[in-house]
């Protein structure tokens, strides 16, 4: 299936063409921020991608099912998350019985196991070949905006939901540039690899610390901004605003993005269809920001529509969803924590 719209719209320097071999690695990623490699780290970095340019050589018919195989693994063995998933699925759908909040979960694995295999396709040989398996639905709407702020950037509003990092590829293929925020990793070498894989499709990294002023720059170059809004916040970055109904630490850092840029927040979320191996992407009308004037409300009423909006998705697809971080890590003063550990 290729990458296509609706009617289908082409993509700016696409080549019909068999996708060409992709070179391996010239050199580590070196941007800011990223953490310094010791010895160790860069080897096992070199391991990796090794290893993972050599699975992506393998044919679909044999790399899916270890991604599916994976997922079930996973599944079993997590010892650590799975009670994690489960509780969050509790508070999510407190009307489904344990079995089903279980099958979902196992079904979330699942998909992570499926979305494994793509990313290591992603990272290889023929990362095209993936990417050309998605859809896009509602793409009138980014005609539409960029219609009406000829040269100004797009702030993308997604989740780790469905197959995040091939939305992000997907969209450099159609010819979109995107900066993607990115939050450094504590394991240095598999920080550098998911560096590599996003500078490789296309993406420019802006690290977490320095992100606003380099998002800044980014939108005023026309570029997309891409940020993942499902992750917990620190206390000093966040307001608290209701997902599923419990109130979670999120970052007020988008609300006030949009505060001073003034660019449009548009929703844009990746879904895996029931053949399990094509996407569709689903963009989303932009949504509406309030602009009242005191700036403390304004934020968290626009925070809380932000995530209002990823609640939807999650609960039309919860299968889909990354269930297994700690969502409600940071608690309002007062309130019990949600975890164990």
């Amino acid at each position: 299936m290729p990458l296509s719209t609706s009617p289908r719209h082409p993509i700016p320097g696409e080549n019909n063409s068999e996708p060409k071999l992709a070179t391996a690695p010239a050199k580590l990623p070196n941007d800011r921020g990223a953490l310094k490699l010791r010895p160790v780290d860069r080897l096992i970095f070199w391991l990796m991608a090794a290893i993972l340019h050599a699975l992506s050589l393998l044919p679909d018919m044999v790399l899916y099912p270890i991604g599916v195989f994976g997922g079930w693994l996973g599944y079993l063995l997590d010892r650590r998350h799975l009670p994690i998933g489960l509780k969050n699925l509790e508070i999510a759908f407190p009307e489904k019985s344990a079995r089903e909040r279980r099958r979902i979960l196992r079904a979330s694995y699942v998909n992570l196991g499926r979305s494994a295999a793509e990313y290591i396709r992603l990272g290889g040989f023929f990362h095209r070949r993936v990417a050309n398996r998605v859809v896009y639905e509602g793409f009138e709407y980014w005609q539409q905006l960029m219609a009406q702020h000829p040269g100004r950037g797009l702030l993308v509003l997604s989740a780790h939901f469905g197959n995040f990092e091939l939305l992000l590829a997907a969209h450099v293929l159609k010819g979109f540039q995107l900066s993607i925020v990115h939050h450094t990793q504590s394991f240095a070498a598999g920080d550098a690899l998911m560096s590599y894989i996003r500078e490789r499709a296309g993406m420019d990294i802006l690290r977490k610390h320095a992100a606003a002023r380099a998002a800044l720059r980014a939108l005023r170059a026309g570029k997309l901004v891409g940020i993942p809004f499902d992750q917990n916040a620190k206390r000093s970055e966040a307001v608290f605003v209701p997902f599923f109904g419990e109130l979670a630490a999120t970052t007020s850092g988008l609300a006030r993005l949009v505060k001073i840029s003034g660019a449009p927040v548009v929703p844009v979320f990746i879904v895996r269809q029931p053949d399990k191996r094509s996407h569709r992407i689903e963009i989303q009308p932009e949504i509406v920001i309030q602009d009242s004037g005191d700036e403390t409300a304004d934020i968290e009423e626009n925070t809380r529509r932000f995530v209002a909006v990823v609640e939807v998705i999650v609960r039309q697809y919860p299968e889909q969803f990354l269930w297994t971080h700690r969502r409600y890590r940071t608690r309002p003063r007062g309130l019990p924590p949600i975890y164990d550990r």
